[in-house]
């Protein structure tokens, strides 16, 4: 048990120590017997004292929780605008999307080596990587990662990931980065929609009006430009790229399940094995059947290519293990950011036409990503929002009419004396 408990312990920054040295001080704090002036102090000082230094440590660990939100929203909208622009500027004078995806992919080898590196500064108790790896391996199975285990739970991951990015930056080419990152925020309702279906997860009615306003927004996506042929192929690689990236979610979830932090570190990196084991022959291919050609090595811009790597790399690294840290609405915030950032880069380095049906386009598909956010339990909530409002009107007006009762009274009661004398 102590052993499971710690895999969860590397990364979770949130388990702050301070609420655990407050108990500590309060409960072996040496306590001289009180005096006689002492005895008839009350009780609840103590405790109340407790109870404050309590509410102090929880209200500081959630303005934690809150100023790391922040942080992990600012490095999801800028990755991800800044991948999406970074690709775009890459096809300019290198246009493989395969090839870029091919590499890009490769960089998922460190997720690992990142994640140990965080368990060795974290962790109280140090594992080797071997140690490490085995522990993590028992996320696929008593018998670990075996040669089965690999081509039947982690290549079609694999395969789904080379297809969503594919998809993606193919799509790039095609209509520019402001449709590309809107239509993309569709993959949460897709979610939502195969989780419903395979996975029999609770139905929803206001994530069936989000994926409703998901589908209306694609359409009217489409007919911003008038159904020409490049955007409607962009449009439809697109929403292609969002469905890979829904399905892998899913599938994920029934054949997987959750995963602790170094289980999910580990499995990305075996995806970037993967890639390289299996993946490489395509480009290869590609470039010989001049798909996807280039000159000369010096041709290919490794500046862009690299920057556009660690820009991805940074995006998955703080949506996966950005949890830790703060809360997960927080981190999905940052996806629907990163569209009015690539709008204002559109505006500036493209010939975007913001017309009224695509910007209408766009405000409906954020507003059925928001609505997906809601938690399950949210019309409870509002339900008790609500009410404990109503209670509070009512104790209101309650105390005003109490008042304006007793003020004559008051006022007669007063007078009597001086009619008396």
């Amino acid at each position: 048990m102590k052993k499971h408990s710690a895999r969860v312990a590397p990364l979770s920054a949130c388990n702050s120590p301070v609420l655990t040295l407050t108990k500590v001080e309060g409960e072996e704090r040496p306590r001289e017997p009180p005096g006689p002036a002492e005895a008839q102090a009350p009780a609840g000082t103590e405790a109340g004292g407790r109870t404050n230094r309590h509410c102090w440590t929880c209200s500081q660990k959630r303005l934690r929780k809150v100023f790391w939100g922040v942080a992990v929203v600012f490095c999801v909208c800028a990755s991800w605008a800044g991948s999406t622009q970074l690709a775009r500027l890459t096809f300019k004078t290198f246009d493989a999307p395969f090839t870029l995806t091919w590499f890009a992919t490769n960089w998922n080898f460190l997720f690992f080596p990142l994640y140990y590196a965080g368990h060795v500064c974290k962790s109280t108790e140090k594992q080797s990587v071997k140690q490490r790896y085995r522990e993590c391996c028992r996320f696929f199975g008593d018998n670990g990662l075996t040669l089965k285990v690999f081509f039947t739970k982690a290549a079609p991951f694999g395969v789904l990931w080379t297809l969503t990015n594919y998809l993606y930056l193919h799509a790039i080419k095609k209509i520019n980065a402001t449709d590309a990152s809107v239509l993309f925020c569709c993959n949460k309702a897709f979610v939502f929609l195969l989780s419903w279906i395979v996975l029999r997860d609770r139905f929803m009615g206001v994530r069936i009006v989000a994926a409703i306003l998901a589908i209306a927004g694609i359409v009217m996506m489409t007919y911003a430009d008038g159904f020409h042929s490049h955007s409607v192929i962009g449009i439809a690689l697109v929403v292609g790229s969002a469905s890979m990236s829904a399905l892998y979610k899913v599938l994920f979830k029934l054949l997987l399940g959750s995963a602790k932090f170094g289980e999910a570190a580990l499995f990305l990196s075996i995806l970037g094995v993967f890639n390289v084991l299996f993946i490489t022959c395509i480009p290869v291919i590609l470039y010989f059947t001049r798909v996807e050609y280039w000159n000369s090595f010096d041709d290919i811009p490794w500046g862009n290519l690299c920057g556009f790597s660690i820009l991805l790399l940074t995006f998955n690294v703080v949506l996966n293990f950005g949890i830790a840290v703060t809360y997960p609405t927080l981190m999905s915030l940052g996806i629907v950011l990163s569209v009015p950032v690539n709008a204002v880069v559109d505006h500036y380095t493209s010939q975007i036409v913001f017309n009224g049906v695509r910007v209408i386009a766009i405000i409906i598909i954020g507003l059925g990503f928001l609505l997906l956010l809601l938690p399950e339990e949210w019309d409870v909530w509002l339900i008790k929002l609500l009410t404990r409002l109503k209670v509070r009107k009512k104790e209101e007006a309650a105390e005003s009419s109490g008042d304006l009762g007793t003020g004559p009274q008051s006022r007669s009661r007063r007078a009597r004396p001086s009619f008396a004398r």
